[in-house]
């Protein structure tokens, strides 16, 4: 642990310099749309053999933000999905949190000036989630910019999974 200079603590506000796997951005993020409990996310609810199952343990939720900051949070992220960027792609009727990301990618000591990675990370239905879902696309041609690729595949998704999970539009 070492402090942080000037530039660091600049570039890093707005995410430059950082690197996350999908696992972690997708648990951050259910952090917030737990109501600021952080969940170990897991893929396997038990074990079965011949005979015999057993459940797999889950861990104990910890708050890590407060009710408070999660829902400004959140409300930050809906505002962002309904008028930011990707507005366009936006489905009437349901209240979406989402951000979009495009991130440089470092080559030999400095950034790519042809490529940027993207993604698009929400949760939906706002205020009660049913679900989470992180896009990433690694050096996508047909726009420099997430809200033009990530985005849209994302609410592509999203619109198959509003009726498979049985959520319905607010009118």
């Amino acid at each position: 642990r070492g402090t942080w200079n000037v530039v660091d603590l600049a570039t890093t506000s707005f995410g430059q310099g950082i690197a996350v796997t999908g696992i972690q951005m997708i648990r951050a993020v259910s952090a917030i749309a737990n109501g600021g409990y952080l969940v170990t996310p897991r893929i396997v609810e038990k074990i079965q053999g011949d005979g015999w199952s057993e459940d797999v343990r889950t861990d104990t939720p910890k708050r890590i933000i407060s009710q408070k900051a999660a829902k400004e949070i959140t409300q930050m992220m809906v505002e962002a999905a309904a008028n930011g960027e990707a507005k366009w792609t936006n489905l009437r009727g349901y209240r979406v949190a989402g951000k979009t990301g495009t991130a440089q990618i470092p080559v030999a000591g400095h950034y790519d000036t042809e490529n940027t990675n993207h993604s698009f990370v929400g949760f939906a239905p706002a205020d009660k989630p049913k679900f989470i879902m992180l896009v990433t696309l690694q050096s996508p041609q047909s726009s420099p910019w997430a809200s033009e690729t990530a985005a849209p595949l994302w609410y592509t998704i999203a619109k198959d999974l509003f009726p498979y999970l049985a959520i319905e539009p607010e009118t």
